[in-house]
């Protein structure tokens, strides 16, 4: 490992991490250049380089031209904007950030819960706009005795699960395959749904969970229910979720990702039983540094010994 490391920087995410890229190795940002630009760069670095840094949700896929890479060293946990099937096919190998942001998506997830279920963003606009003066705020739901269903019940459903059980909430969950913990286990997302009266959606992203959540899953969820996700957008049938807030076929929605970000359907803004929050899971400072310290150390440990620390496989 020396400056004379290179290092293609696909594209932009966190800054502090990319400084420490550019002061340590000698980095190339593909990004910054025009498509003509970046084809010059590849054919330059052709042979000199084998590690590329990117975000995880997207990678210019002109990466892939670049015959001597052996690395994509990513930043974030799902790695849904990385064709794994081409990098398999030409053994680049693949890296990502798990673990530590557990903790940071899944206090995001309980601040979701506790604010749906006691409509916290409605009693703040009601305290602003003087309406206290005009009679008392509608009554919200306690946690306590209520049971909290968890779709991927993997890391972070994990870590949801544990802040969930000192609010005195009953614990149920779907995954392909039931674990060894004192929670609920159900076969089915429709099974989840019509045992709990909050549904958190911590499903990965890919074409295998595209759209899981939907009309199916939200009746059985009922007009008392609510859902949060803090997982990936695509696993939410947006149409189906708009249709069941309008007519109330459920309480309410918690939502920090969706399927086009940064675009959200403008219908969700419509709503007012729906919290819209910019993908801020992740988005805290001691998080994010420890995601970029994973990356670094990804490709340090790359370099000098052909090793990696969180492959993804």
């Amino acid at each position: 490992m020396s400056m004379q490391d290179h290092i293609i920087i696909v594209n932009q995410f966190h800054p502090e991490t990319l400084e420490r890229l550019d002061s340590t190795y000698k980095t190339h940002h593909l990004w910054k250049l025009r498509h003509p630009e970046q084809n010059q760069l590849l054919e330059s670095l052709e042979g000199r380089c084998r590690v590329a840094a990117s975000a995880s949700w997207i990678c210019d896929p002109i990466i892939y031209r670049l015959k001597s890479l052996e690395l994509i060293a990513a930043f974030g946990v799902g790695v849904d904007g990385v064709d794994l099937e081409t990098t398999q096919n030409l053994n680049i190998r693949v890296t990502n950030t798990p673990g530590v942001l557990d903790d940071g998506v899944a206090d995001l997830a309980m601040a979701l819960v506790l604010a749906t279920m006691r409509n916290i963003v409605a009693a703040n606009k009601f305290s602003r706009d003087g309406q206290w003066s005009e009679g008392p705020f509608p009554f919200g739901t306690s946690m306590a005795g209520k049971t909290l269903g968890i779709a991927g019940l993997g890391r972070i459903g994990s870590a949801i699960a544990l802040r969930a059980e000192p609010f005195k909430m009953n614990i149920a969950y779907h995954n392909r395959q039931p674990r060894r913990l004192p929670y609920t286990f159900c076969e089915s997302l429709e099974d989840l749904a019509q045992i709990s009266d909050i549904l958190v959606c911590v499903l990965p992203g890919g074409d295998e969970t595209d759209n899981l959540i939907n009309a199916s899953v939200l009746k059985k969820l009922g007009p008392s229910g609510i859902l949060v996700n803090v997982g990936r957008g695509n696993s939410i049938d947006d149409d189906a979720l708009i249709d069941s807030l309008r007519s109330g076929s459920i309480k309410a929605a918690g939502l920090d990702v969706y399927k086009n970000e940064p675009q959200i359907p403008d219908a969700y803004k419509t709503l007012d039983n729906v919290i819209l929050l910019p993908h801020i899971g992740s988005a805290t400072e001691e998080t994010r540094r420890a995601m970029g310290h994973l990356v670094f150390d990804n490709i340090k440990a790359f370099l000098q010994s052909g090793t990696l620390i969180s492959e993804v496989k």
